[in-house]
Order: C-alpha cells, then structure tokens, then sequence
C-alpha cells in the first residue's frame, strides 16, 4: 500500500487542500481544522450538516494563519472584524471565526436523518482543542473507494466527498479498514493507532464544487455497511508522511490488561 492522497481543512466544513507531504503530531495533522465558524446567536460551531453552503468556500494557509475564499472569490485572512463581517454577509447571520486551541469542545449539530434535512437536528460536543468529529486522523482507502462504488454505480465516489486526511492506495476490495482496527498502520517513521471506522452523515450527501448531491451514497452505505466508511486513527509516533511513501499494516495490539481483581 502507499499513500495516495494527503489533505488538510484549516476550518471546519470548508473544502481543505491537498497536499504532497504533512506533519502529524499528537494531536493530528498540524493545522487540521484549528479553525471553526462560530454561529454567534447558538454559540454552535457550524458545520455542512446544517449549513451546506459552507462547501462552496475553501480555506488554506499563509504561514499560521487561515485564508478563506468565497464562491465568489473574495478572501479573508486570520481572524477579526473584517473576516466576521464578510462570513457573516455571506452566512445572512451573526458569525465569527475563531481557533480551537482552548476550546474545551465545540458545540455542533447533526440531523437524526442523514438524508432528511427536516429530521430532528441533534447536538454534539466534539474532542477539545481541535474542531474533529472524534480524532484525530481520518483514514480512506481505495479498496473501501471501489467497493463502494460497485454497490452504487450511479454514485460518484470522489474521495474529497469523505474528506479523509489521508488516503491510502490498497488493492483488492471489502472495507478494509475495518481490519486495521486494533492494530498499528505505519507510514515511514509515522505510526498511526485505528481506534474506530468512522460513522458517516449528512455530510457524504452534499454537494461541493465539482460534486453534486447524492443521497443514495450514504443509503448505499447504510444499507450494505451499517453507515461506516474509513477510520478514525490516533497518532502514536508523529512525523512527516508525504505521498507515494510506502503504509504498513503493523501486527494485532494487546488488548489493556483488565484491572480484574488485583485490588483484592
């Protein structure tokens, strides 16, 4: 296997970009969605969930600092009244960008109904200090890509739908994922900890620049993999990984001894 693909989203629910190499650290890619628009009425980060048109905008870098492009082409650099008040003119409501770091968890919502945006809207409190979902690395292969997209042909299975931070060229089909739950996923000197596959939402269903809208991509996941698609990793050794550079599948990891009754 090898690495494919490499992405970072410097605020959360806008498109990210693509990248050859990148440094992961403990807690994920360094400046991976470090960077979230505050819905300033709720105080909920928003995500495409409940505001899709946050797809159509794309954020990268310029040094340390996020720079956010509208569909419309105009741009904003870092945080500040300028960049808030041109969100929130684009939004239609009161928003602010603002960092994760420190942010004890923050807020979002998500429907009760992937595929019915007049479903019960349900909050969730995402992990401290970045705005993820749960971890802090999400992992795609094309084996899970091409497995998908036979029980969907119709579906246009373009990875930046599934917004994976890496993805990994592996051959042969299945979810293969799944597999490497409770195991180590090496990339060079980076080692990578599965913990869970990643539960899939409203999000797989929007559309985005070059991508129309497509429900039946999370039915077809619903349907045939109980809504799971790539997994969610914790970084164990960081470093640099960079794409074509060779991923390893490491042998199963003990289980954590049970306490059991060694107090007794």
């Amino acid at each position: 296997m090898e690495v494919l693909g490499l992405w970072r989203y410097a605020v959360k629910s806008l498109q990210g970009e693509r990248l050859e190499s990148a440094r992961l650290e403990d807690g994920g890619l360094v400046g991976d969605r470090r960077w979230g628009i505050r819905d300033l009425r709720t105080g909920r980060i928003l995500t495409a969930r409940r505001r899709p048109e946050l797809l159509g905008a794309a954020a990268s870098y310029d040094g340390e600092l996020p720079v956010i492009t509208l569909p419309d082409g105009c741009t904003a650099v870092g945080p500040g009244q300028g960049t808030d008040t041109l969100l929130s003119r684009w939004l239609g409501s009161p928003v602010s960008l603002v960092a994760s770091a420190g942010d004890a968890g923050g807020r979002a919502e998500y429907f009760a109904d992937a595929t019915d945006d007049n479903s019960q809207a349900i909050e969730w409190t995402m992990p401290a200090g970045r705005y993820v979902d749960s971890a802090a690395v999400l992992v795609l292969s094309t084996a899970s890509l091409r497995t998908a997209a036979q029980l969907h042909p119709g579906g246009v299975w373009d990875p930046r739908r599934f917004r994976p931070n890496v993805l990994i060229d592996a051959g042969g089909e299945g979810w293969l994922e799944d597999t490497w739950v409770g195991r180590t996923l090496l990339i060079g000197a980076v080692v990578l900890v599965p913990l869970q596959p990643c539960v899939r939402c409203t999000m797989v269903t929007r559309a985005q620049p070059g991508l129309g809208a497509d429900a039946d991509v999370f039915r077809t996941l619903a349907r045939h993999h109980r809504g799971l698609f790539g997994v969610w990793c914790d970084v164990l050794t960081g470093g640099t990984v960079s794409v074509g550079e060779e991923a390893t599948v490491g042998a199963r990891r003990p289980a954590p001894r049970s306490p059991g009754n060694h107090a007794l």
